[in-house]
């Protein structure tokens, strides 16, 4: 699927176009420039990033009329999966159990969300 499928590499701009097309689908380059706020990126900036995107192997396109319509290639759930995997490397230590106990630490996760996780868990287990 990605021409470079061990490093999933993207500059922020580049994550605003994949973003775009997950949400709303194909579209041309100008139908992407009017999701932007105010300043609005130049036509030619947003259309360069495709082009780089479609490059890496995670945009594609086909020919209508005499304009390009790009759509994603590359799915976000593959995206997600790999860079938290990353994070979780690069940040915790390959520890799953560090990053949620930074959550908790933060008070980004409350204790009836962590019970619900265990829960899950549990029932998946059951499941299998």
């Amino acid at each position: 699927m990605f021409k470079n499928r061990n490093k999933i590499v993207l500059t922020e701009k580049e994550e605003e176009i994949m973003k775009l097309l997950w949400e709303h689908g194909p579209m041309f380059v100008r139908q992407m420039v009017e999701y932007y706020n105010e300043p609005k990126p130049h036509v030619n900036t947003v259309s360069t990033l495709v082009r780089i995107l479609e490059q890496k192997g995670y945009v594609g396109h086909e020919a209508v009329g005499g304009s390009h319509r790009y759509h994603a290639i590359a799915r976000m759930e593959d995206f997600r999966r790999k860079t938290f995997g990353e994070l979780i490397r690069n940040y915790f230590g390959n520890s799953y159990m560090g990053a949620v106990s930074a959550l908790v630490e933060e008070e980004k996760i409350s204790v009836d969300e962590l019970k619900k996780l265990i829960e899950q868990v549990e029932k998946g287990r059951k499941e299998v």
